[in-house]
């Protein structure tokens, strides 16, 4: 790709036109709120100020209809050039900044674009660039931070996890005492260049130094212990030259992204934050400075701390995740100081109470004074929808209900209008009439559903027999070798499948067309996994869209847009549904497509459920009850699913689980009580299985070693779980102690990577993990589904996969042979299990796998 600089391309070139899915906010929708919103005045190219304040956090990067994402793709096919992304990543930063500044936001930021990752930006600023990847110095380009995203034919990815407690993932800065920093990336300033020849004055948008060293972690080979704060001396220089090319350019304001404060920090930490600031203090003179704290209530003594800074002009708080944070500024507020009050909900699709909110400014008034408070969104709309406008198939009821990012930017200007004295009556009152109608519609509520919600509240769940004794009793009936294989549960979704779903929604081909259609791929799937060697297979899910939005078209209380995508990591975006009503299952919504996938093979066919916690968190959940009793209902459809799955025979069920950790709430206080609903949740859909049922579930790409007691309180029987882009962190809890007794399969391999790793590398890792878990629990599979891959990486990396799966097996037979240990250890008798595979030498070897005596000794070998 060369070494071409992540953001060099002419600021006007190419750039007047706004993208045609982006009109004018006069445009948004037909309700009154979007039809009143002014267009602000120009004078020779530049924009006046109004004496309103108003702020965005940040935007959704991705575009309207997802511009970015084909954009990308195509550049990481080699089918455009760079200067091809780069125009289209122009043409987006544009548009947004002209869309706010059209509505009338007086503070809009910049650097909230990104290629991939605004973390990852920040490891390209400070040139924080792991050895691997082969830089050395220069201005950071698409080569090397691609590489760093996504790996490359030689080298892994850097790991990537969930940002707080969203959906969306960020790309994990390795840090350790030798990394050497530089100024390596100018896109900040870049973009506030771009903007200002546009005549646009923008905020630059920062993550602090704190948050970015605290989301990191000790690089491979670094102690675990090592303390990334250490670093703090080593990276301000580098903000400082950032601050000084932005004041030589005209900046005014400076944003820091700062939400690690609203987590349990400890007096060191909250201590290291305030001598970094104010180390900063100098480099900061002649800039404004805004801190944004996000995602919920800041705790009192990091309040305090922050509150105490002197270089900060103005502080944002979280007002809808933030319940409490209006107790503290009554507390204390500092004299002079700015506001920035994140009313409008820049996590979900609801549109903003208008009268409420004000209220809550008029509160904030009353405390710092009406010319200090600046309305604002709560966190960045990043992680809501783009554009009502795009939704031209939602009723006019449920549409008049919803804001999307384009429309909370409209909300948070009529907010600061009205604050200021300009009040448009017309407008309030048409969101009042929204609100009264989304409060009274008979479709947001179902009497029957409440009953059976309040009636499970009387029990926990559990199955009635220990997880050790099901696994025997389902060994009996699978019969599965040591060391079993499977997938997630996708397969790739190719052009063709997706255009053939797009034909049977739109009805240009039949049911029994689509049938055929559908079978065929089944057929596909189905045979390469035997031919591979896998032994519990998957359908691929080639009739399934999403996993979430597939069940909630089939679930009542849900509705569904048609470009309401949100970015969850670079390329990757999902499409939300939306539930505004109580849930219920009208009937069965996968049992006829596993039924013809099971017929189709002698192995173990798994059905594949998405559990209610991972349905809920990656929804647009209705906020007008606690998110629990919306979890409960979903549990409630899915053990409908569950039994009658079961009963057409399916003797292994998946119940995916990915988003369990994702809703773990950011302050110690409150996780028990979402842990205790949310594994309570997932009991309720498979608690009246019978004992031969192998109940699965599947985590990825979040932090689960501090949750490990909940993980095992779920009781599945088998769990399959990210563990290799994260350089094997889960092992770590098994190496401290802990034991799991279900079955686990931590992956073996990154799906989000094109690179494919040798048996011998995966080999590599499974003998890992035989030093940590029995032998008799462990399974091997990938670390997510494949949906996002090509054919031809699956069938390289599982044909790998596979291999080292046999490869190890064989040598566990090679070391009971060694101690000569296997005759007095094992006794051939019926009541063992004879199962047979390929060794490597392709003989058949009869291996002895199950009902050994407990004299074995583990260090010898277990099985």
């Amino acid at each position: 790709m060369g070494q071409l600089a992540l953001q060099r391309v002419s600021p006007l070139a190419s750039l007047p036109r706004r993208l045609p899915s982006l009109p004018p906010p006069s445009s948004y929708s037909p309700s009154l709120l979007f039809a009143t919103a002014s267009r602000r005045p120009r004078r020779h190219g530049l924009y006046l100020v109004r004496a309103m304040s108003s702020h965005i956090v940040g935007y959704p990067r991705i575009g309207p209809k997802r511009e970015l994402k084909f954009a990308l793709e195509s550049f990481w096919d080699g089918k455009t050039a760079a200067n091809d992304l780069q125009t289209v990543a122009a043409n987006l930063r544009n548009s947004i900044w002209k869309h706010m500044a059209d509505a009338g936001i007086k503070y809009i930021p910049s650097n909230t674009f990104s290629y991939y990752d605004q973390m990852l930006d920040t490891t390209a600023m400070l040139g924080a660039v792991p050895s691997r990847y082969g830089w050395k110095n220069g201005e950071i380009g698409f080569d090397v931070y691609f590489s760093m995203a996504r790996g490359n034919d030689s080298v892994p990815a850097m790991e990537m996890t969930k940002w707080f407690d969203t959906n969306y993932h960020y790309i994990v800065p390795e840090l350790g005492p030798d990394v050497e920093f530089s100024y390596a990336s100018h896109k900040a300033v870049d973009e506030f260049k771009e903007a200002k020849a546009l005549g646009i004055d923008t905020v630059p948008v920062l993550i602090g130094p704190m948050t970015y060293l605290l989301l990191s972690k000790p690089a491979k080979g670094v102690d675990k212990s090592f303390c990334l704060l250490s670093l703090i001396d080593k990276i301000l220089p580098i903000y400082k030259e950032v601050f000084d090319d932005l004041k030589s350019a005209g900046a005014r304001w400076i944003q820091f992204d700062e939400p690690i404060l609203v987590m349990d920090l400890d007096t060191n930490q909250l201590q290291a934050f305030s001598d970094a600031y104010s180390h900063m203090e100098s480099s900061l003179a002649g800039l404004n400075v805004l801190i944004a704290t996000y995602f919920a209530d800041v705790p009192a003594e990091a309040y305090k701390t922050l509150t105490s800074l002197k270089c900060v002009t103005g502080f944002g708080f979280d007002f809808v995740r933030g319940l409490e944070t209006l107790d503290l500024i009554k507390g204390g507020f500092p004299r002079g100081k700015l506001l920035f009050a994140g009313v409008v909900d820049g996590r979900n699709i609801w549109a903003n109470d208008l009268s409420a909110s004000l209220k809550t400014l008029q509160s904030l008034e009353e405390i710092v004074g009406k010319d200090k408070v600046v309305v604002s969104t709560s966190c960045s709309l990043l992680h809501t929808a783009v554009d009502l406008v795009n939704e031209v198939k939602l009723d006019k009821e449920l549409k008049s209900w919803l804001a999307f990012a384009a429309q909370k930017v409209v909300e948070v200007n009529a907010l600061a209008k009205s604050f200021s004295g300009v009040k448009d009556e017309a407008l309030f009152s048409s969101n009042s009439m929204g609100q009264a109608s989304r409060r009274s519609s008979p479709r947001v509520t179902n009497a029957a559903v409440q009953q059976d919600v309040a009636a499970v509240k009387k029990s926990d769940h559990r199955r009635s027999t220990e997880v050790s004794a099901r696994l025997q009793s389902q060994q009996k009936k699978l019969n599965l070798p040591a060391l079993p294989t499977t997938t997630i549960g996708s397969f790739p979704q190719t052009t063709d499948l997706r255009r053939i779903r797009r034909e049977f929604k739109a009805k240009k081909i039949s049911d029994i067309d689509y049938v055929q259609a559908i079978k065929v791929e089944f057929e596909k799937v189905i045979k390469l996994q035997e031919e591979l060697g896998i032994d519990v297979l998957v359908h691929g899910e080639a009739e399934r869209n999403d996993m979430v939005e597939f069940f909630g078209e089939q679930l009542s209380g849900f509705a569904f847009t048609s470009n309401g995508w949100v970015q969850s990591y670079g390329s990757r975006c999902v499409k939300p549904p939306i539930i505004y009503g109580d849930v219920t299952r009208p009937k069965a919504m996968t049992v006829f497509w596993s039924s013809m996938a099971q017929k189709m093979t002698q192995h173990p066919m798994k059905g594949m459920l998405t559990g209610p916690v991972t349905i809920l968190n990656w929804s647009f959940v209705r906020n007008d009850q606690p998110r629990h009793e919306t979890c409960f209902q979903i549990a409630l459809a899915i053990k409908d699913e569950v039994e009658d799955l079961e009963k057409a025979g399916i003797t292994v069920i998946q119940i995916d689980e990915a988003a369990l950790r994702e809703g773990l709430p950011l302050r110690r206080s409150e996780q028990e009580f979402y842990l205790d609903w949310a594994v309570h949740a997932f009991r309720i859909t498979n608690c009246d299985v019978q004992d031969t049922t192998q109940i699965h579930t599947h985590m990825c790409y979040s932090n689960f070693n501090d949750i490990i007691h909940s993980i095992i309180n779920m009781d599945a029987d088998v769990i399959t779980i990210e563990n290799s882009r994260s350089d094997e962190k889960l092992l770590s809890v098994f190496h401290e102690g802990v034991k799991y007794g279900a079955g686990i399969g931590p992956g073996v391999y990154d799906i989000h990577s094109p690179r494919i790793p040798s048996a011998e590398e995966i080999a590599e890792r499974i003998n890992k993990m035989l030093a940590v878990l029995d032998s008799k629990v462990l399974w091997v599979n990938p670390d997510c589904g494949l949906k996002t891959r090509k054919y031809s990486e699956v069938k390289s990396a599982l044909s790998n996969m596979v291999a080292a799966a046999k490869l190890v097996r064989s040598e566990l037979i090679k070391e009971v042979n060694k101690r000569g240990r296997r005759k007095r250890t094992w006794k051939i008798s019926d009541k063992y299990l004879g199962v047979w595979f390929r060794g490597p030498s392709s003989c058949r070897l009869k291996f002895l796998v199950n009902s050994f005596r407990s004299k074995v000794s583990h260090s010898l070998f277990t099985l």
